[in-house]
């Protein structure tokens, strides 16, 4: 019995519920990288739209949870990243300052500011099983949300059903980028000054 489970089965066995989660949130995380970076060559061609994924409506509703908390532990560890950066090192790896920063008091210092968000990457990890998309994930998607306290994904329903089968199909997409802006009329001002002048004339 499944008596109170949340979530979907999606048909599938709880192996291949969380593998499919794991790979729905780490394609739409991937749709961010730029084609041009030498470290996603061995992937395939850039996707047509930055950000967005089609699949259907009840998978879409499933992972959103997935990629929202992975999101925010990535966000949360931008803070403790920035701290590090002041005890980082200056030089090269491998060059003779970076061996010598490496031994001093710096590195310790470092090493202690530097955790939690070694240990936010390793849980990203955990949850998604891609390193590509885990880099994309605190490299480009983070810093994005840092003033956003939630929602960084929408769901929205397509008009036309999937061939073969008629599933009815949706896009998941990450927020503020295909953003519709609204342009609202200018409210209308209505000057007390003139009031008192239309009553004089009126006398």
């Amino acid at each position: 019995m499944r008596h109170r489970k949340r979530g979907r089965k999606l048909g599938r066995n709880p192996n291949h519920q969380r593998a499919l989660l794991r790979n729905l949130a780490s394609a739409l995380i991937l749709t961010e990288r730029d084609p041009d970076d030498l470290r996603f060559l061995d992937l395939e061609s850039a996707p047509k739209v930055k950000g967005r994924i089609i699949t259907t409506i009840h998978k879409a509703k499933e992972v959103r949870p997935l990629v929202e908390k992975c999101v925010t532990i990535a966000k949360k560890s931008l803070a403790a990243t920035s701290a590090a950066e002041e005890f980082g090192p200056s030089a090269e790896r491998g060059t003779d300052a970076w061996k010598k920063w490496r031994e001093s008091d710096q590195w310790v210092k470092w090493n202690a500011a530097i955790s939690p968000a070694v240990a936010a990457r390793r849980r990203c990890l955990q949850l998604l099983g891609d390193k590509n998309a885990v880099s994309i994930l605190f490299e480009e998607v983070a810093p994005r949300y840092v003033d956003r306290p939630g929602g960084y994904t929408r769901v929205l329903r397509l008009a036309t059903p999937r061939l073969g089968d008629a599933g009815v199909r949706a896009m998941i997409e990450f927020v503020g980028k295909n953003d519709r802006t609204v342009e609202k009329a200018a409210k209308p001002s209505f000057d007390s000054s003139e009031e008192p002048a239309e009553a004089a004339a009126a006398e």
